[in-house]
């Protein structure tokens, strides 16, 4: 009998290796690696998702026939050797993997593949897409796609007569809007189970309900997004406020990730809704984006650019601001909220990823590799492969800007403007220098002076450039950035 070796971010039975596989020729081996567990400080929430979202997808294929070896093990490596020594298969095959690391693990074991279906542009095709192009544009790609996929598409044209609809989607928060309260789980006994075995991390809390932990309960929350809250998502994908964390976000990214979903049942759900007028373009457009084209972007890059991993262009070599492990708080409102947010639910959506946290990461001068393994660690959709581009090449401008033309900087005003934050908190956004400037509009400024050679050139940033030798009062946003920046990581703002 054969072993099929399913990894616990391919939970699905359609997925490559699994979905030929037939109970009377094939055990399956399931491996939780204490390794993976205990070496690196993850949020119990992402720990949980994964580790329970495994042990239901081990029972669902015990319902359906098949014998299934889960194991405890010291590391992937252990459980693999012990479960070909106890049970000896005739062979071992695996899904591609999502990571280089359990690809090169799976080499050297001699463990044969089965090409992966689970992104909707194989990881070989996005290489001959880009094949010699000299810069690879998400916009090329994201209608290639759209294209060859046929989503969103009345013959040749775009459905709704352009191909993007960003400017209708930048919306500061609404006042007086009901944003749909997700769905939630009530914790079972094998969600109890896997919280017993986790590592102790006092800074961080329980599940709550909020993330699926089955496919069935994944497939729930897409109708509910898709019949609820998607007619929202497009004009205020990228507000923030302070009294809810969802707004009208998917939240569909840890299942996605894990195989629980695929990303066709999404979109063709999407397409539907539209289709059937429940949903305006502008929203069904931006969340197939965000699924074929942004994250199939990420995807194709994280394989075909291995050296943007370590990357580090701007030289930054600053520590993790002690605040963001927990060890102090911060006068900031905006970062407080957003951190206290991460330990609540392991999870904050993209905004808040890119222009509070990754954005004040940058104007700080932390370590790009150290930001890139933090977000690792504390979201619950923090898989390798997400972080590595998202933060190297997006967030943190780590590559130089082979991934994104500029860096994602900006001061307190964007922060004030798409968001209600400014308002709660003691530092003015208008101001730069002065007690009660903000630190973003201060270290804006100065991070643009400290880069210049870097960024000057960059036709996208000409005009800050202007302002930025106009600023009568550099010499003083100069000193404020070094007192800033050494409070911060003293965690005493």
């Amino acid at each position: 009998m054969r072993t099929v070796w399913v990894l616990g971010d391919q939970l699905n039975r359609r997925i490559g290796a699994l979905a030929d596989a037939s109970p009377s020729e094939t055990r399956i081996l399931m491996v939780e690696s204490e390794a993976m567990i205990g070496d690196r400080p993850f949020h119990r929430q992402r720990l949980h998702l994964v580790i329970t979202a495994m042990r239901r997808f081990a029972d669902e294929l015990r319902s359906s026939g098949f014998d299934v070896d889960l194991r405890r093990s010291p590391s992937l490596r252990a459980g693999f050797r012990e479960h070909v020594a106890e049970y000896s298969p005739s062979n071992v095959v695996v899904t591609e993997p999502n990571s280089r690391p359990v690809g090169d693990l799976l080499t050297g074991l001699g463990v044969g593949s089965v090409r992966s279906n689970q992104f909707l542009c194989h990881r070989e095709e996005f290489a001959a897409w880009a094949g010699d192009r000299t810069r690879l544009r998400l916009e090329d790609f994201y209608r290639w796609q759209r294209t060859r996929l046929d989503y969103l598409m009345d013959g040749d044209e775009p459905a709704g007569g352009a191909w993007n609809f960003d400017h209708d989607n930048r919306e500061p928060p609404p006042r007086d809007v009901s944003w749909p309260e997700p769905v939630r789980s009530r914790l079972d006994d094998v969600d109890r189970a896997v919280l017993a075995d986790l590592p102790d991390t006092a800074s961080d809390s329980d599940p709550d309900g909020w993330w699926a932990t089955s496919r069935r309960a994944a497939l729930a929350r897409l109708r509910h997004f898709v019949e609820n809250v998607l007619p929202q998502f497009g004009p205020y994908e990228d507000a923030m406020v302070s009294d809810n964390w969802h707004l009208a976000h998917s939240l569909l990214s840890p299942y996605l990730n894990l195989g629980l979903i695929l990303p066709h049942e999404v979109c063709d759900a999407v397409e539907d809704a539209y289709r059937a007028g429940h949903v305006p373009i502008n929203s069904a457009e931006g969340m197939i984006r965000q699924v074929i084209g942004w994250r199939e972007f990420v995807w194709g890059i994280y394989w075909l650019w291995p050296e943007q991993w370590d990357a580090n262009v701007l030289g930054n070599d600053r520590p993790i601001p002690p605040a963001w492990i927990g060890e102090t708080s911060t006068d900031m409102h905006c970062v407080r909220r957003t951190l206290d947010g991460l330990a609540e639910r392991g999870w904050v959506h993209h905004i808040q990823r890119l222009m509070v946290l990754s954005n004040f990461a940058n104007l700080v001068g932390v370590d790009p590799r150290l930001v890139r393994d933090w977000m690792r660690e504390r979201y619950v959709d923090g898989g390798e492969w997400v972080m590595g581009p998202n933060v190297m090449g997006m967030a943190m401008w780590a590559d130089g800007g082979r991934m994104a033309t500029k860096p994602y900087v900006s001061g307190g005003a964007y922060v004030n403007r798409m968001s209600d934050y400014c308002a709660s908190c003691r530092f003015d956004p208008t101001r730069r220098i002065g007690e009660d400037a903000c630190p973003f509009t201060t270290l804006y400024w100065d991070f643009l002076d400290r880069h210049r050679e870097h960024l000057a050139g960059n036709a996208r940033m000409a005009r800050q450039y202007a302002t930025l030798d106009r600023l009568s009062d550099l010499p003083e946003v100069r000193r404020r950035a070094r007192d800033v920046i050494a409070a911060v990581l003293d965690g005493e703002l």
